[in-house]
């Protein structure tokens, strides 16, 4: 049977699925011109339209072009990363790959960067932008970040880019990612985050699921979701307003070396209204976020 988490988190999967998987089609048909690129969800002002905004010109020279076009993030997750050669990377909602490319540089020939992305077109766009640039050391794989098809403990650092708050179950997203880490694994994430002060509907009101907004959690559920499962050395750092009472933010956790599966506990985290389920609207600076 169904619990009502899932009643109302497949609508919204389906949302997500179609609103970029579109995003994804506009670069790959090229409906999108280099100088509007797609819009990104959060970048730090109104004039930030694409991954140019969120990454160092070192950066894009690494990228094809479409990889910039289809980057819909809120943030770099690089800059909390802290990646080293020969580690092992997943990236959550790996869209056009742009993170994960740069994962792969940062890793080197020893290393091994992982994408997973639920959507058709944002995985065919991914490998085709991974062959461009001449990555290797990559792979993309479908599905769902509540339910990671990769083994337990097999990766250093699992990263994200605006994304999670797009899950209608963060708990488990929370679970998946201490089980694929390895002792004394970490994370590094970019992700939108309200202010303590926010009631759910509060942050629905300032923009819808799809848009990064009204799925986010506060700075204490984030901090409290990742202390659920045993991550330590918990930082949720602001870096710039997206809406009002909400922010960018950077996300750093770590997996202690004697991590057992009994550090994990239950906990509730707010799970998205069922009137959500057909909500599309536009986000915080556009149409879309992340992914």
């Amino acid at each position: 049977m169904l619990d009502d988490r899932s009643i109302v988190s497949e609508p919204l999967t389906e949302v997500v699925r179609d609103r970029y998987g579109a995003a994804a089609r506009s670069v790959l048909d090229r409906a999108v011109r280099p100088s509007e690129g797609v819009t990104s969800c959060c970048g730090p002002s109104e004039d930030l339209a694409s991954g140019d905004a969120l990454y160092d010109a070192a950066d894009r020279a690494l990228l094809p072009e479409a990889a910039i076009l289809a980057s819909l993030g809120c943030g770099n997750p690089m800059i909390v990363a802290d990646l080293q050669p020969g580690e092992v990377v997943l990236d959550l909602g790996s869209g056009g790959g742009i993170d994960v490319l740069l994962s792969a540089a940062r890793v080197g020939p020893t290393g091994f960067a992982y994408g997973l992305d639920m959507t058709d077109d944002m995985l065919r766009l991914a490998r085709r932008n991974a062959a461009e640039a001449g990555a290797t050391n990559v792979e993309f794989r479908q599905g769902q970040i509540e339910s990671i098809p990769l083994d337990a403990a097999s990766v250093d650092v699992v990263i994200s880019n605006c994304v999670i708050n797009l899950s209608g179950d963060k708990a488990q997203v929370f679970r998946e990612i201490a089980r694929v880490l390895r002792p004394g694994g970490r994370i590094g994430v970019s992700d939108v985050v309200a202010d303590d002060d926010l009631s759910p509907a509060q942050r629905a009101e300032r923009g819808s699921f799809v848009g990064c907004i009204a799925g986010a959690l506060s700075f204490s559920e984030y901090r409290a979701g990742l202390a659920a499962v045993g991550l330590t050395d918990i930082e949720v750092r602001p870096t710039h307003a997206v809406a009002d009472g909400l922010h960018g933010a950077l996300v750093r956790a770590t997996k202690p070396r004697d991590w057992m599966p009994a550090a994990v506990h239950d906990i509730e985290l707010p799970v998205p209204a069922a009137e959500l389920a057909v909500l599309a609207g536009d986000g915080c600076c556009g149409g879309a976020c992340g992914c």
